[in-house]
């Protein structure tokens, strides 16, 4: 697995300074779904895997609608940002 791949949007600075951010929490969340994905694809049967991958996508969902209901103009440059498609709202 190639671990370079993996986007660094965030600058090492944002990190220190901003880790509890909403922002921060998605891009970490995506940095490990696209891991989580990258393993699966090699082991389809590892179902621990799937499950924890299934509780990330949740929480990350979680945070999204939370960041679209407050700010609208964030949401939509962290969607953006990250490449991520929108997500829909009920």
């Amino acid at each position: 697995m190639v671990k370079n791949s993996f986007i660094s949007v965030i600058s090492q600075e944002e990190k220190k300074e901003n880790s509890g951010s909403v922002e921060f929490q998605v891009f970490s969340f995506t940095n490990k779904i696209r891991r989580l994905t990258l393993h699966l694809e090699l082991h389809r049967k590892d179902y621990l895997s799937q499950r924890g991958l299934r509780k990330i996508l949740g929480k990350r969902q979680r945070l999204l609608s939370y960041l679209s209901k407050k700010n609208k103009v964030r949401y939509k440059e962290l969607i953006s940002r990250l490449d991520i498609r929108e997500s829909k709202t009920r």
